[in-house]
């Protein structure tokens, strides 16, 4: 190794450091943000987003294999937990993924939630997020209560047919409920967002 490729080493685990270093935890308050919505074009704040009894941000990607595994899991959560008071916001924070390709991506794959595009990864700097997908369940007062996988954390999975929501869903409906949250935190798995 070259005393150049060695110090770029040292520099990228440095960055990852203090990214996680800012990652907000359960039981952290988020503020909102304000991205633009890939289909509108229009920026929007993550507070009028939000349902009223809360939010999943989920960072997606629309060339990782992981990501696309779950793109009906991710539609059925959002119109299902949207008339309860839920609402699903996705956020692509790739550097790689311009929005016009976010915007085709979510249309063509049926992802009828809000899909927001983050330049520069800010948001998921801000949030900590290393994986698409990774999902964080805000409450009604933003407050996160649930962060890691949408489903099959002992199986990660890229095939669609495997793919399932079974650790977000109790999360889901314990944020609904007021309850305690069952499993707080799970790993995430999937592409390393590109920043």
């Amino acid at each position: 190794m070259t005393r150049r490729s060695g110090l770029l080493l040292v520099l990228c685990a440095a960055v990852a450091f203090l990214q996680v270093q800012g990652a907000v935890k359960v039981g952290d308050k988020v503020d909102s943000f304000s991205l633009v919505d890939v289909r509108s074009g229009q920026e929007v704040s993550l507070s009028k987003l939000a349902g009223p009894k809360g939010v999943a941000v989920i960072f997606v990607a629309t060339e990782c294999p992981y990501s696309n595994a779950f793109n009906k899991v991710m539609a059925t959560i959002a119109k299902d937990y949207k008339s309860r008071g839920i609402h699903v916001v996705g956020v692509n924070s790739n550097n790689t993924e311009p929005a016009d390709s976010v915007k085709q991506h979510a249309e063509a794959k049926g992802l009828d939630f809000t899909v927001l595009k983050d330049n520069g990864s800010a948001v998921a700097d801000k949030f900590g997020a290393q994986k698409t997908p990774e999902v964080y369940l805000l409450d009604k007062d933003m407050v996160v209560r649930y962060h890691g996988t949408i489903g099959n954390s002992k199986l990660p999975t890229t095939k669609a047919e495997q793919a399932n929501a079974d650790e977000l869903r109790p999360a889901l409906e314990a944020v609904l409920t007021g309850q305690p949250v069952p499993v707080q935190e799970t790993k995430a798995f999937g592409c390393t967002i590109k920043r």
